[in-house]
């Protein structure tokens, strides 16, 4: 969430760096200046109507004293009457109050300055391109002909348990899952990243902490009855362990990591780019977290992307770097860089993982805060990345690596397979 400072010292500025995202914000922004002002202003008739009612309290008193018993109860009259206004005025505050929350809400984050401009993934930035692309037969087959054929994930059986994506893995299907988490786990504690397993359902308040609501509501699974909502990402229930936390500048860098399964509505996702393992409502992922000095964040962010890249080139995946322009970015997100690995029987380019830098915006909204040198109170920057997602990554892996043998599993993950080299 913006920051009632930034808005109002930088209102020119603010709205030209929405506008990369798409936004118009102009008439957003004069109406949250317009609220905050009227909240000043029934603020300042409060403060002068509770100092006028403790005055008369205290002239109340003298009267009694003084034995001026008629004086003393014209006074209490209008003390009666200052406290009705008193009350209305602090119900008026609350509605404002109410008011300009929910306006502020609605503006998504600023971009960075190096964030391109554009509308949508065509008009993302190539950072970097690595990896040799593989020559298949002909012959080749797709990560979901190639489940079949292995016995090693059943689509049909997840439509009959559940539904369209919720796939069942099976033997060594299951096991690469679990190969590829601990890998990954193993990786993220090795480069510092404490390991936690947090729940899988939080409440509205972590949604709205790290900014899946109001934003997303209609992509969430939503447990009615409890009123809880299914994550669709570790980066909420792990970040949201510091929401109301005051750090000390000597706690950072906060580094964190959780295996989570995640659950996603995907609703109106349809055709061919989400068949297999290309879009799931639940699939497992990795993820990072960290919480850093506004000074260090964009450093840190270096720091995660290049984790990540290693994490892809010991799987031996080409791969690609995307920054991503302003039109294709995240609601919260002040700088994005996209992974994505290139699947050669599908012959396309396929998201691993995003890696963000979303500055104070959610910190702002989790009052997640650190005190400095001089013990004042400021604002942490948040930052969170896959590390890595598994369903393209296992759909990346099937389909490069087929061979006539079988498929090749990737030499960084044979011991977490149990030495097996083939799925046969």
């Amino acid at each position: 969430m913006l920051t009632l400072k930034q808005i109002r010292d930088n209102k020119d500025f603010t709205i030209e760096r929405l506008k990369v995202k798409g936004i118009d914000a102009a008439q957003t922004i004069d109406t949250i200046i317009a609220l905050d002002d009227k909240r000043k202003s029934i603020q300042q008739a409060l403060d002068s109507t509770n100092a006028e009612l403790n005055n008369i309290a205290k002239e109340i008193g003298s009267l009694f004293k003084q034995g001026k018993q008629e004086e003393a109860n014209q006074a209490k009259e209008k003390t009666a009457v200052l406290k009705s206004k008193a009350k209305s005025l602090e119900e008026e505050a609350k509605e404002i109050e109410r008011k300009l929350t929910a306006t502020i809400v609605t503006l998504p984050n600023l971009p960075a300055m190096i964030v391109p401009e554009g509308k949508s993934a065509e008009d993302n930035l190539n950072v970097k391109q690595s990896g040799t692309i593989p020559s298949l037969p002909e012959n080749a087959l797709p990560h979901w002909e190639l489940a079949k054929k292995y016995d090693i994930i059943d689509f049909e059986l997840g439509n009959k348990l559940t539904g369209a994506g919720f796939p069942v893995y099976k033997g060594l299907g299951a096991r690469l899952q679990r190969a590829l988490i601990n890998f990954f786990l193993e990786e993220n504690t090795k480069a510092g990243y404490l390991e936690v397993m947090p729940p899988i359902m939080v409440n509205e308040a972590s949604g709205f902490g790290t900014g899946q609501l109001p934003d997303k509501e209609g992509q969430m699974y939503h447990v009615t009855v409890d009123n809880f909502y299914l994550i669709p990402t570790a980066e909420v229930p792990v970040t949201n362990i510091y929401r109301d936390v005051i750090l000390n500048e000597t706690d950072f860098p906060v580094k964190l990591t959780a295996y989570t399964p995640c659950f996603r509505r995907e609703a109106g996702s349809y055709g061919k780019d989400v068949r297999g393992l290309n879009r799931l409502h639940q699939f497992d992922k990795v993820e990072i977290v960290r919480l850093e000095h506004p000074d260090r964040s964009y450093q840190a962010l270096d720091e995660m992307v290049a984790h990540v890249e290693q994490l892809v080139i010991k799987l031996e995946l080409p791969y690609r770097i995307l920054r991503l322009c302003g039109g294709d970015m995240s609601f919260t997100s002040a700088l994005t860089y996209d992974f994505e690995v290139f699947s050669a029987a599908q012959k396309r380019w396929l998201e691993v993982s995003s890696v963000s830098n979303f500055e104070s915006f959610q910190a702002n909204r989790l009052k997640l805060r650190f005190r400095d040198s001089s013990k004042k109170t400021q604002l942490a920057h948040t930052l969170n990345g896959s590390s890595l997602a598994l369903p393209r990554i296992v759909a990346a892996l099937l389909e490069n690596n087929q061979t006539p043998d079988g498929i090749r599993i990737p030499k960084a993950l044979i011991p977490y397979m149990n030495g097996i080299e083939y799925i046969k």
